[in-house]
C-alpha cells in the first residue's frame, strides 16, 4: 500500500471536515444533495462525453494504483537481463529460445523472440519503442480522465453556486431563508474546488507517476536487449543499466 496516498486521503478529509467544524459551519454544512447532483454527477457527465469508453474503463481499472501501485521490479529485471546476457555469451542467441515461452509478459516475449531470430539491434529498438509509445499513450489517456474531472469540477461548482443564488433571489421577501440559501449555494463551490484539488487532480498526477515508472522499466528492458543483441559483456550491461534503479 502507498502510505503517502493513504495519509493524503485522510488529511484531505480532516482538512474539509475539521475546517468546516472550526469555522462554525458544522459537518451538516458540507452536505447538500443539490450540490452533489450538480457538481459530482455533472462532472461525471462531462467526462463521459469527452472520453472514449476504452479509456474510461482503463481509468477505472487504474484508480486502485493510487493506494496499491504495481510493485517495482527493476532489480529483478536487471538480474534477468544479466542472466540472458550470460546465456547468450555461452550459447549464443539461440540459447534464449527456451526462455521465450516461460515469460508471462508479452513485451518480454516479443523482445526475446526477436533476439532469437537474430534481428538487427536498430530493428529491435524500433519495434519495441512502438510498443512502449502505444502503452504510454493508452495509460496516459486513462490518467487524463481524472485530470479532466479536475478541470470540470470547479466550473460546475460555480454553476451550482449561481443556481443556488438564483434560488435565493427568489426568496428575498423572506429574510429567514436567505442565510441558509446562500450557505447552500456556496457548498457547491466547495464540492467543485475540493473534489478537483483534493481528489481528481492528485489522483491524475499519482497515476502519471506510476505510468512513468512502468515506462522506465520497459525502456530498461529495451536497452538491455539491444546490448545483448550487440554482444556486450554482461558486466558492462549491468553497469550501464544500474542507472535505471535510481
Amino acid at each position: 500500500m502507498d502510505l503517502l496516498s493513504l495519509i493524503g486521503l485522510v488529511l484531505a478529509l480532516v482538512a474539509l471536515i475539521g475546517g468546516s467544524v472550526l469555522k462554525g459551519a458544522g459537518i451538516s454544512g458540507l452536505w447538500s444533495p443539490a450540490a452533489f447532483v450538480i457538481v459530482i454527477l455533472g462532472t461525471l457527465a462531462a467526462i463521459l462525453l469527452q472520453t472514449p469508453i476504452a479509456s474510461f474503463k482503463r481509468a477505472l481499472g487504474m484508480v486502485r494504483w493510487v493506494l496499491f501501485p504495481p510493485p517495482s521490479a527493476r532489480e529483478e529485471l536487471l538480474a534477468q537481463i544479466v542472466e540472458w546476457a550470460q546465456i547468450t555469451r555461452k550459447q549464443g542467441l539461440l540459447g534464449l529460445e527456451s526462455l521465450v515461452r516461460q515469460q508471462e509478459d508479452p513485451f518480454i516475449q516479443k523482445g526475446l523472440q526477436m533476439l532469437v531470430d537474430g534481428m538487427e539491434p536498430d530493428a529491435i529498438r524500433q519495434m519495441l519503442e512502438v510498443e512502449i509509445d502505444a502503452l504510454e499513450h493508452r495509460e496516459t489517456a486513462a490518467a487524463k480522465v481524472f485530470e479532466g474531472m479536475g478541470i470540470y469540477a470547479p466550473t460546475l461548482g460555480i454553476i451550482g453556486a449561481v443556481l443556488g443564488l438564483m434560488a435565493v433571489m427568489k426568496n428575498l421577501s423572506d429574510p429567514s431563508k436567505l442565510g441558509h440559501g446562500i450557505a447552500a449555494a456556496f457548498t457547491a463551490t466547495i464540492y467543485g474546488i475540493g473534489a478537483a484539488n483534493l481528489m481528481f487532480l492528485p489522483i491524475a498526477n499519482k497515476l502519471k507517476a506510476v505510468i512513468a515508472g512502468r515506462i522506465g522499466e520497459r525502456e530498461m528492458l529495451v536497452e538491455g536487449m539491444i546490448a545483448i543483441a550487440q554482444g556486450e559483456n554482461p558486466r558492462n550491461i549491468e553497469a550501464r543499466l544500474a542507472g535505471y534503479l535510481h
